[in-house]
């Protein structure tokens, strides 16, 4: 699961990781559920619409409707067709799925770990929300097992609140920026994961500036740049002191003049390999 502050660069990052993984030899499925879909321009293709789009042999995207999803679990455990068309017709069970504390989130997660007891990937990568509802997504199954306690929703979310409870089968990257309140954000995303035992796997900071060259002309674009480098290495350097050393790895993307596109995923997913280069595997595997 990727999370961080919006803004940070959650789907690059995951994009990342998903190249990475994928040339190590896993089959990913990267889900992205925000529905105004950008995931599929960092692979150059078309856009989802919730349909699963295979990139190539090892790595495949989808965007996740969650409506969609709730009903296909519906048609999963009801099976027989007249029952099934009366539930999605019902407009009880339209308000209920709208309104619901959790429902949402159990579909994404729901959904998730599908794919993977049906062997359709061997990694899920997960563009999630931002930080607020990222932590609402990991919370949500835990919190509905305790109020339905019977029924299919009752055994599904019992079902997931031990799947995310265990770090080796979900792991936690956390996004940032070395700006000031990403670092704070994200600093706080950290406290409250370990709190909830979740260990983050990897903190990503993304779209660090180089510092300016000596023989840097003199005028104003290059004051703005040495001053975005003051502020950069002061919030790289707040971060170092705020995050525990809990074994958790740490990567530092580059700012790239590219676009949102394969080019610039190439060049991200290089950097990354370098960084955690000597690792048997990667950290969030």
């Amino acid at each position: 699961m990727v999370t961080g502050k919006g803004g940070v660069g959650k789907t690059t990052v995951s994009a990342v990781l998903a190249r990475s993984l994928a040339r190590r030899g896993r089959r990913v499925l990267v889900l992205e559920v925000d529905p105004r879909e950008s995931l599929h321009s960092a692979f150059g293709a078309a856009p989802s619409g919730g349909e699963i789009v295979r990139v190539d042999a090892r790595l495949s995207f989808q965007n996740l409707q969650p409506r969609t999803v709730i009903d296909e679990l519906v048609r999963e455990r009801l099976k027989v067709g007249i029952l099934v068309r009366r539930t999605l017709d019902s407009q009880i069970y339209r308000h209920f799925v709208e309104g619901a504390p959790g429902l949402k989130e159990l579909a994404i997660l729901g959904h998730a770990q599908r794919t993977l007891q049906k062997d359709r990937a061997d990694t899920v990568v997960l563009d999630a929300p931002a930080t607020g509802h990222g932590l609402s997504l990991l919370a949500a199954p835990g919190l509905v097992s305790e109020v339905i306690v019977q029924g299919p929703v009752g055994a599904l979310a019992r079902e997931l609140a031990e799947f995310v409870a265990d770090a080796r089968a979900c792991r936690v990257v956390v996004v940032t920026r070395p700006e000031e309140m990403p670092v704070e954000e994200a600093l706080e995303l950290g406290e409250e994961l370990r709190k909830r035992g979740h260990q983050p796997a990897l903190l990503a900071v993304n779209g660090l500036l180089p510092a300016p060259g000596r023989h840097e002309p003199n005028d104003r674009a290059t004051e703005l740049w040495r001053a975005r480098h003051l502020v950069q290495v002061r919030e790289l350097e707040h971060l170092e002191r705020g995050w525990p050393d809990s074994g958790a790895a740490a990567v530092r993307l580059p700012q790239v003049a590219l676009p949102l596109g394969p080019p610039l995923i190439d060049e991200l997913r290089r950097v990354c390999d370098e960084a955690l280069a000597g690792m048997a595997a990667a950290p969030w595997e």
